[in-house]
């Protein structure tokens, strides 16, 4: 059986950009940003209108499909994300 590569189309990632992680092409908004706010109470419609107002419907979907292949990667990046900084 071939693996067949998963390619998104509004998904990048860039070394030097956002520590390489993924991100949505054209923006620094991270996967891990859009999944983060969703995970803490953000609906599409108001991560939409006011969280990135930039962003279209299809690039937060795309999000939602990038974080289903890579659930482990992405939940890490949240958990840094939400974790107090050291010292704190």
């Amino acid at each position: 059986m071939a693996v067949t590569a998963q390619t998104y189309r509004y998904i990048v990632n860039a070394p030097g950009v956002r520590g390489g992680n993924a991100r949505v092409e054209g923006t620094r908004i991270g996967v891990h940003d859009v999944i983060g706010l969703l995970q803490n109470g953000e609906t599409i419609d108001s991560l939409i209108a006011t969280c990135f107002p930039d962003l279209s419907r299809a690039q937060v979907y795309e999000c939602l499909a990038y974080y289903e292949d890579h659930r482990g990667e992405i939940d890490l990046l949240v958990a840094r994300q939400m974790s107090p900084p050291d010292g704190q």
